[in-house]
């Protein structure tokens, strides 16, 4: 059965000034991610882990080997992804709900019923907002939220024109502990609802083991997958589960791999 995310065998490397050599950020790299999977790529920074999700989202195209998202080569940008950054990059001249509805107006076939199910779609918005505790927040601005808050309206946008593949690049690094925290279990009860699969890049060990099925260790650059653990705890995962030995068996387990392979580089 093919994997409904599949990295063959990629190798980018990013060009400089004509003449340089450039620098040769992904080789040889491969990674399969199942259909409904919650997946986290870890590693030492500037291993290639965002140059990953470029790839996968067809934003950049590699030097050689394959992506298939779904079945299909990536060749392009692909439609079925929703994405979330560590900077929620809101519009500040758009409330929250309009911010939550911009993918609507440029994702098909959405883009061409927006105008006729508006209301419809307004509705949808709304209950998004409040499934992530925003409900009776669309009226408000950016500027009026606070950090966490702004980060949830992120996940609703990228959410909302139900993409069947979620990728997270860091979507939580810039908010304090607690508010983390807090999110990682928003997310998890997203992903628990809806179904779609994830792909989350982090740099958070601890994260990536209380959300995720598997986790991806790369090396140091040129990146590739030297690294893959999966993550055997019960699910649904209650955020005690932090504490427990298990846990933080699987974190330093985590930890001595990267630290091994930022020894090679």
């Amino acid at each position: 059965m093919t994997p409904f995310v599949n990295i063959y065998r990629v190798t980018l490397t990013y060009r400089g000034s004509p003449g340089s050599a450039g620098v040769l950020a992904l080789q040889d790299n491969s990674l399969q991610v199942e259909r409904g999977e919650f997946a986290a790529v870890v590693g030492p920074s500037g291993c290639g882990k965002s140059t990953l999700m470029k790839l996968v989202t067809g934003l950049v195209r590699p030097d050689a080997g394959r992506i298939s998202v779904d079945g299909k080569e990536v060749t392009g940008p692909v439609k079925i992804v929703g994405m979330a950054f560590q900077n929620p990059n809101m519009l500040p001249w758009r409330t929250v709900l309009d911010n939550v509805m911009l993918p609507l107006e440029i994702v098909q076939p959405h883009r061409s019923r927006l105008r006729k199910e508006k209301k419809a779609y307004r509705e949808k918005a709304e209950a998004l907002l409040a499934t992530v505790g925003l409900g009776g927040f669309g009226d408000r601005y950016p500027w009026q939220l606070s950090g966490g808050m702004q980060q949830r309206v992120s996940l609703c946008r990228a959410l909302i024109h139900e993409p069947e593949l979620l990728m997270l690049d860091e979507p939580f690094g810039a908010l304090d502990a607690f508010t983390r925290e807090e999110l990682w279990c928003v997310l998890r009860d997203l992903w628990h609802k809806l179904g779609f699969t994830v792909i989350l890049v982090t740099h958070d060990l601890r994260e990536a083991t209380f959300l995720a099925d598997s986790v991806h260790v790369m090396s140091a650059r040129p990146g590739r997958i030297v690294e893959s653990r999966k993550i055997d705890l019960p699910r649904p995962r209650d955020i005690a589960v932090t504490y427990e030995p298990a846990f933080t068996g699987i974190v330093h387990e985590l930890r001595g791999k990267i630290a091994e392979v930022r020894q090679q580089a």
